[in-house]
């Protein structure tokens, strides 16, 4: 099951253990319904302050461990516990987070007003001043995301999940739909935005490369199961397992 832990854990943001989960599919009749398990003992810890990657080829389940992180599925065996709020999440593509129909300023603000806590100004006061740490202009605050280039977007993106100050975010793919240049001034956002903000990462990616330049360890994945992981120097280096060094051989 996925539960949340109230206890001061200084070390920890988040402790999956030997998780399996997987979908049901629905068939006419209840006895049709098919269980698929897609995650197989999933167990590691991401540290406060950490950038962890994961790795694997497409359809490994990285994006399934992800919804599980997230609550979206339950794990039938196992536990994930939170030892801070739920994560928020940077999509691979922004308009997974950003309503086309509405401006930058909306999008930003609207969070604020279903969290409650805070009145108008206070809410863009704090708008502003996200805008100012993914370094957007405030005049953007009126644009829609249309009007916005892929790197506008991110950042939008990024802000959008960071307004409600989380300490613990999943990066989705969040660079692998950007040109090289703006990739590297989004990893570089990320990082600056963790010492800022006190932020950890689950930094989720099929790039090799991506990964070294921004995770502290690394997590590999093959078929829904976590087959290596340990620091990026020593698993990039050293890889113990087949897979990763044919992950490593593919990136170079």
């Amino acid at each position: 099951m996925t539960t949340n832990n109230t206890q001061e854990n200084q070390d920890l943001v988040l402790q999956v253990s030997h998780v399996s989960a997987g979908y049901k599919s629905s068939g006419l009749l209840p006895f049709q319904s098919k269980y698929t398990e897609i995650l197989h003992d999933v167990d590691f810890s991401i540290k406060h302050g950490e950038i962890m990657g994961l790795v694997g080829e497409s359809g490994t389940g990285k994006s399934t461990l992800a919804r599980a992180i997230l609550g979206m599925i339950e794990p039938h065996e196992g536990e994930i516990i939170h030892y801070t709020k739920r994560p928020q999440v940077v999509f691979q593509d922004p308009y997974s987070s950003l309503n086309p129909a509405y401006t930058v300023g909306w999008s930003l603000e609207e969070p604020l007003v279903v969290f409650g806590k805070y009145d108008a100004d206070e809410r863009k006061r704090r708008v502003r001043d996200m805008m100012e740490r993914v370094e957007l202009p405030e005049e953007l605050l009126e644009a829609k995301p249309s009007e916005l280039s892929g790197g506008q977007r991110q950042r939008v993106s990024i802000a959008a999940a960071l307004i409600r100050r989380p300490r613990f975010i999943i990066a989705d793919e969040p660079v692998s739909a950007l040109d090289v240049t703006i990739q590297a001034q989004i990893l570089k956002l990320l990082v600056d935005l963790r010492e800022e903000l006190d932020l950890s990462y689950l930094f989720i990616s099929h790039d090799l490369n991506v990964v070294y330049q921004i995770c502290d360890r690394v997590l590999v994945m093959k078929n829904g199961r976590i087959v290596e992981q340990g620091d990026v120097d020593t698993v990039y280096d050293h890889p113990k397992e087949e897979y990763t060094k044919q992950l490593l051989a593919a990136a170079q």
